[in-house]
């Protein structure tokens, strides 16, 4: 498995034009501490009626879940450390984090709204796939992350969607 991050890591950071790395790099600096994403959940409320709040909510949920998750327990438990700078052609490498590169939480952050937005608004959820995945690809570009770590909070993501999706159904199940 190191060797298949070191190779993606390595080739991804490689074939990134500059231009569009800024590009990535600007959406993963709105996506920081999920500004992005609050901001999408504000433009669903505010324009798309009970769907478009029923979407944020949902949302902002797994978000929340996704980052407990990925930043809360995750990163306290695997101290895995960032891909080495050499791999990287560009100085991005050196503005990164200090915690634990496992797993990615932008990703999980990313993926866990959008994917608690599609089924509800699947226009908007959609139109959220975009920067996510932008994000996905940035934090290796930059070196924040290794491909598995972002596979990891990708799956996280997920993971809070669903549980977000499932809970009322869950406490009906429990409490009738």
């Amino acid at each position: 498995m190191s060797e298949v991050d070191r190779v993606v890591t390595q080739q991804v950071a490689q074939r990134v034009a500059p231009g569009v790395g800024k590009v990535l790099s600007g959406v993963e600096e709105a996506a920081e501490s999920t500004k992005l994403w609050c901001g999408a959940a504000v433009a669903m409320a505010c324009v798309g009626g009970w769907r478009g709040r029923t979407a944020a909510v949902a949302g902002l949920a797994a978000m929340t879940v996704a980052q407990l998750v990925s930043n809360g327990v995750c990163k306290q438990l695997a101290d895995r450390p960032r891909p080495p700078k050499e791999w990287f052609p560009h100085d991005e490498a050196d503005d990164r984090p200090d915690s634990s590169s496992f797993p990615s939480g932008h990703t999980a952050a990313a993926v866990g709204f959008t994917a608690a937005v599609l089924p509800v608004w699947p226009a908007a959820g959609l139109v959220c796939a975009v920067p996510a995945a932008m994000v996905a690809v940035e934090r290796v570009q930059s070196g924040a992350h290794y491909p598995s770590d972002v596979v990891a909070g990708a799956a996280i993501g997920l993971a809070g969607a669903w549980l977000v999706r499932q809970t009322p159904r869950l406490a009906l199940r429990h409490w009738t």
